[in-house]
């Protein structure tokens, strides 16, 4: 009778640690499915937020009567001066570097932002996607492969129902990288191998797999786990894990639905809890906000130092959504005005601000 309850004990404790494994198991799937749900709308979102952003400043140098008439009068200079004065304006006074060009009906380069070099260059190799107007007049923003791969935002620009050319806004991918990394997410931006003769000036990236990272910030501590990973199990299953890092995969997509590249999200399993309970779904939107938030206000204080005109008190509740970049001067900034204060108004201060961290050492 003994033998028999041991084997009967052994046999249900057997029972319950693989239901309890299981079911671990199951809820960290589940966690995971969660997660990776909120990055991809999230990621759709910014892919939204960026070609609209694009697009509405095409919209708008579109009707730019001067721009129109260097176009139409053959006026590189004149379309250059145009597009780098407004740019520049741009980028004095919002911090935001814009890079825009147009082109011309046949497909040259007529002027650009940023430089004159490859005025009259032709374009027709590199960009397929213009044939899209052939057969459409309305303007088309999307994810291209150029000779970068980025967010183009084209506009039409007709005189007298004459196609004139096309003024196109061009952006690319570190603004979202920097977002992802906020939250503890590494992004890559990867464009398939098959375009590395189109894309010439990626051709000295580095690459994952038969892949060529586009976003330039990229984090390159991961990359040897990257490259020694398997491909076809990642894509086939979105979702992989391996030497410590949750891997997602995304597919991504140029303006005529075809395959060009994916998105590569990592991970690192001590950031898991970051995520909160899989039932909050206002978490990582929560999260990501606070982050967005923070570079607004690290704009709008760009030219002085943005910690200067805080309180305090403002300085102690900013404390959680400093970036490590500024973390060095928030420090020195927050110990210099509260240098200033008492003993009391010290305590007064903390207790103010409900701060529950362990503090060591005397309030001298």
């Amino acid at each position: 009778m003994k033998k028999i309850f041991l084997i009967l004990f052994t046999f249900v404790i057997f029972i319950i640690i693989t239901i309890f494994f299981y079911f671990r198991y199951e809820s960290k799937e589940e966690k995971l499915n969660h997660i990776f749900d909120q990055i991809s709308s999230e990621l759709n979102a910014q892919l939204r937020v960026n070609q609209l952003g694009a697009l509405e400043f095409a919209l708008v140098l579109s009707q730019n009567s001067a721009l129109v008439d260097a176009l139409d009068n053959d006026d590189e200079d004149e379309g250059y001066r145009i597009l780098s004065t407004i740019t520049n304006a741009i980028e004095q006074y919002t911090h935001k570097h814009v890079r825009s060009q147009v082109i011309t009906a046949d497909y040259l380069i007529f002027a650009r932002s940023w430089d004159t070099v490859y005025a009259g260059m032709p374009l027709g190799n590199y960009r397929t996607d213009l044939n899209y107007f052939k057969t459409h007049n309305t303007p088309r923003t999307s994810i291209e492969v150029g000779r970068r791969l980025g967010f183009k935002a084209t506009v039409p620009i007709y005189k007298d129902k004459s196609l004139l050319g096309f003024v196109e806004v061009i952006d690319f991918f570190e603004p979202m990288t920097e977002l992802f990394r906020t939250q503890g997410i590494d992004l890559y931006v990867l464009m398939d191998d098959k375009y590395f003769k189109t894309a010439i000036f990626m051709q000295e990236n580095q690459t994952i797999n038969k892949y060529i990272i586009a976003n330039t910030n990229y984090n390159a501590n991961y990359l040897n786990v990257l490259n020694s990973i398997d491909f076809k199990t990642l894509k086939a299953n979105r979702m992989l894990y391996s030497k410590g890092l949750h891997i997602f995969y995304e597919s991504m997509k140029n303006g005529a639905g075809d395959t060009i590249g994916a998105f590569l999200f990592v991970l690192p399993n001590k950031y898991l809890d970051y995520f909160n309970d899989p039932e909050d779904d206002i978490s990582f939107l929560i999260n990501v906000t606070r982050s967005t938030l923070y570079k607004v206000e690290k704009t709008k204080y760009y030219k002085n130092d943005m910690f200067t005109d805080y309180t305090p008190k403002e300085l102690l509740l900013l404390q959680s959504t400093i970036s490590d970049e500024d973390k060095k001067r928030y420090t020195q900034e927050t110990y210099k005005k509260l240098a200033t204060y008492s003993k009391d108004e010290l305590i007064q201060l903390l207790l103010t601000n409900k701060i529950q961290h362990k503090i060591d050492g005397k309030i001298k």
